[in-house]
């Protein structure tokens, strides 16, 4: 089993979960080409309940809104920007951890890619990984 910990850039938000991850996603969506800085996000879904925050005073959000209209949750640290995780209310009962803030991504192998639609042209995503064009359904 992974370990899911991690941190921020600066360290003043740290995160574990004792909980086995849910699945492992790259989203291709508009917003998370924007947050992420670059092509893609990589993010880990764990049950909400298992995610622990040390540092919560420096968790900032940025209240965004999906393709649904529904709330999302940017949390991200007010000292160095790091996203941290997102809290999507069509999915309640997951947080989204930015792959990127795990203290081991060695084990990280992303099967499910979403927002193909969005998907940057000169980024060739893997065959044989689940392609959807655009949020999965439900």
């Amino acid at each position: 089993m992974p370990k899911i910990e991690g941190a921020c850039l600066c360290g003043a938000v740290k995160y574990s979960s004792p909980a086995e991850p849910v699945l492992e996603a790259v989203c291709h969506c508009e917003n998370c080409q924007r947050q992420a800085g670059t092509a893609f996000s990589v993010v880990v879904g764990v049950p909400a309940s298992s995610l622990k925050i040390e540092g919560e005073e420096n968790v900032a959000t940025y209240q965004d809104r999906g393709d649904s209209g529904k709330s999302v949750q940017r949390r991200f640290c007010r000292n160095c920007g790091s996203p941290i995780v997102s809290v999507v209310e069509v999915a309640p009962d997951l947080l989204f951890i930015k792959s990127g803030t795990l203290n081991d991504r060695s084990w990280l192998d992303p099967k499910l890619h979403i927002w193909c639609d969005s998907a940057q042209p000169w980024y060739e995503i893997p065959k044989g990984t689940q392609q959807l064009p655009q949020s999965p359904p439900g």
